[in-house]
């Protein structure tokens, strides 16, 4: 094996100080499948990041990736630009006839840089162009991502940071559902700001919203309020983005976080498990009225990841077909509110958080969801924080999990709990 394969000390030595995970989850992993990781050490976790939700049916599924494997000895094309491939007219036939056709979306499928942020920065970049204005509407809580433009939709304040002074503007924070307490009306107090000519609010280019803030804590929007927002985006001239790039792809439990909603968002921004394997791809979907861009006018090197196209394709074919998926995630998400619920039970004033398969519990503290998922860890289990001081711990396991994994995970976290709460009574009791 060559020198520091399996060290840590090549990461300290020469890995950037910007890395974060790593600190959290400090081995060296070497295997993955489904939804465990193992280390180098033969240890084996359960996954209950997938990846940021960027795993969404778990590590290496077969048929993912036995279809990358059969394209790569091929010599299919692996980078190509925007030309055109085989790999993308089939993906974007698959995406036409699964998704788009049967939920009556007509969306263009606009290739951006391979992130969730680039879909972002293209979808402020477009709606400004069509719309002629510079303001963008965001909300607190969001995150959409750590580029410029995107981090200037961001309200976490620590990442924010990350710009170094550089300027962070053309965006103006609106509160999102329930930011002031669940009795205060944020769409009412939105409408006058828009209202009121003298609130010194401009006119806004589009309103960017997420339907379930993953950074943000799991704040999880009600219809009527994401109905409000259309409205008022509509009644103003301005462009709907929807980011669906963390609760799509199923997580919430339909293919698009807003499916029942009622809303048709003008553009959405989709990334993470879009490849379906954890491969590098994001797009932004275009209402095809909007679509006025000039050739290259948005356009980056690595936009058309073909191994991510084969990979998509077959995550679309294998998951999406009909909606026996939806039942699936749907069975698992009851077990997890109610897995969050017992752990909730053990925190007095704890409150359970977001929808669907992007749940999580409000434990009320950073200090304490850290030392939960420390302690996860420590037992096996990887899970990570959110929120606005890390105080939720957050559960994005594969929806591909098996139940006997998913019970066997919140096990871990409910004795991980219970070890942290105990500890803590020892403490205050010396």
């Amino acid at each position: 094996m060559p020198k520091d394969m399996t060290s840590k000390d090549i990461y300290t030595r020469r890995e950037s100080e910007a890395r974060s995970y790593s600190r959290s989850f400090d081995t060296v992993f070497v295997k993955a499948r489904g939804s465990e990781l193992t280390d180098d050490m033969g240890r084996t976790y359960i996954d209950f990041l997938g990846g940021c939700s960027s795993l969404n049916y778990g590590h290496n599924d077969p048929d993912m990736k036995q279809a990358l494997i059969d394209h790569i000895t091929a010599d299919g094309v692996s980078h190509g630009l925007d030309m055109h491939t085989d790999a993308k007219s089939l993906f974007l036939e698959a995406f036409e006839d699964i998704i788009l056709t049967p939920r009556g979306m007509d969306y263009k499928v606009m290739m951006t840089g391979p992130t969730g942020t680039n879909a972002v920065e293209a979808a402020m970049k477009l709606a400004r162009k069509v719309t002629g204005r510079r303001n963008i509407l965001a909300f607190t809580n969001g995150f959409h991502g750590m580029t410029m433009g995107a981090l200037s939709c961001t309200g976490n304040s620590g990442k924010r940071a990350g710009a170094g002074g550089g300027p962070l503007c053309g965006v103006s924070r609106m509160p999102y559902e329930g930011a002031f307490g669940d009795d205060v009306d944020t769409l009412s107090q939105i409408e006058m700001m828009l209202e009121n000519p003298s609130s010194g609010i401009d006119a806004p280019a589009a309103f960017i919203v997420e339907p379930v803030q993953g950074e943000g804590g799991l704040n999880a929007a009600s219809t009527q309020w994401l109905q409000g927002i259309a409205r008022l985006a509509k009644k103003h001239g301005a462009l709907l983005i929807v980011d669906d790039i963390q609760a799509g792809c199923g997580r919430t439990g339909t293919f698009f976080s807003f499916e029942k909603m009622g809303i048709e968002p003008d553009l959405i921004p989709m990334a993470k498990s879009f490849s379906g394997m954890g491969l590098p791809f994001a797009a932004l979907l275009v209402k095809p009225e909007h679509d006025i861009w000039k050739p290259a006018e948005h356009n980056g090197t690595f936009r058309g990841n073909n191994h991510a196209f084969v990979t998509a394709r077959v995550a679309l074919e294998k998951f999406w077909a009909d909606r026996s998926f939806e039942k699936v995630i749907a069975r698992k998400s009851e077990l997890l509110t109610e897995a969050l619920n017992n752990i909730a039970s053990l925190i007095p004033g704890a409150k359970l958080k977001g929808r669907g398969m992007m749940q999580g519990v409000d434990v009320g503290s950073g200090e304490l969801a850290s030392d939960i998922c420390a302690r996860c860890f420590e037992k096996g289990l990887i899970i990570e924080t959110s929120g606005a001081h890390d105080e939720v711990v957050k559960v994005l396991a594969p929806l591909t999990t098996p139940e006997k994994t998913l019970h066997a995970g919140f096990n871990i976290l409910l004795d991980a709990t219970r070890d942290v709460l105990t500890q803590q009574k020892t403490l205050a009791a010396e």
